[in-house]
């Protein structure tokens, strides 16, 4: 096994296996067929097919972010009640293809893949410096955990709901998943993105992870708040480098972020590293198309 292998385990979706899904004039998700076609069938007619291109499109007269967030809400609300979308949140995440757009909408999190819409997170990388060198600190995910339950995890993360700042609501994640003082977060650093376009029982994942570094002191240990971590585990960087290259032992996303950590402090390089450049290319995945 190879670093490059979880690139290839989080881009598993094939934009031509999906129906192109347009609002505000242009493309911004895709949804399965079966998962079209019961858009298409709601009986309030929001949802259209182009003649030509077969794209899905919000009927035009739905042009606000509160008419598209109310007729999205109905939409969901009723699949949801009729089994074809198994399952609600109850967070909701703006539907917004890039940083750069207003949000056109808000919609339940766990409705975002059926449409295809990009979804947004962060995630920390916590570290020590020692004597022989930086450790990682890895979260363990509660084994009561509805999704990927057990797993190995990065020290915080979360989804970006509606109404935070990405800094915002990192700092609200690491007091509520690790303790973290906010007199430690202070010294959080912004230091990219990762992408990856998957593919889920749902749909398609075209998501974003904003991600942060965050050196901490040698004497502070982070201590499980909300239950969603069992507990937390300091290791030696290359240790942790090893679990990744050698399995997936990690959430599919959360290797990535840790491949992108390692090359920014310089573990990768490209002549350690023969994947280097498609490592480097393949942690930035654009949106379906």
């Amino acid at each position: 096994m190879a670093f490059i292998d979880h690139i290839h385990a989080c881009n598993t979706a094939k934009p031509e296996d999906y129906t192109p899904f347009c609002m505000d004039g242009r493309i911004i998700g895709g949804t399965r067929p079966a998962f079209a076609n019961a858009l298409l069938a709601h009986p309030a007619g929001m949802i259209t097919r182009h003649p030509d291109t077969g794209a899905l499109h919000l009927a035009p007269e739905i042009a606000s972010h509160a008419a598209r967030s109310n007729a999205f809400a109905e939409l969901v609300g009723d699949l949801h009640r009729d089994g074809v979308i198994k399952s609600l949140h109850g967070e909701k995440f703006d539907v917004r293809p890039n940083l750069t757009d207003a949000p056109l909408c808000v919609m339940d999190r766990s409705a975002m893949s059926y449409f295809g819409f990009r979804s947004w997170g962060v995630h920390l990388n916590g570290y020590v410096r020692k004597q022989d060198g930086i450790h990682m600190w890895i979260a363990h995910r509660s084994k009561t955990k509805p999704t990927y339950p057990g797993q190995l995890d990065n020290m915080v993360a979360g989804g970006q709901p509606t109404g935070y700042g990405f800094r915002e609501n990192m700092i609200k994640e690491c007091a509520e998943e690790a303790n973290i003082p906010e007199n430690l977060t202070a010294d959080m650093k912004a230091v990219g993105t990762v992408s990856y376009v998957h593919q889920t029982e749902k749909g398609i994942k075209p998501d974003v992870m904003v991600n942060y570094d965050l050196e901490l002191p040698q004497d502070f240990v982070p201590r499980p708040v909300d239950g969603e971590v069992s507990h937390f585990e300091l290791l030696p960087i290359a240790e942790v480098a090893g679990i990744v290259r050698n399995g997936f032992d990690f959430k599919f996303n959360c290797a990535l972020v840790i491949i992108d950590f390692l090359i920014r402090h310089g573990m990768i390089t490209p002549d350690n590293e023969p994947d280097y450049a498609d490592l480097t290319i393949g942690l930035h995945r654009d949106i379906i198309r």
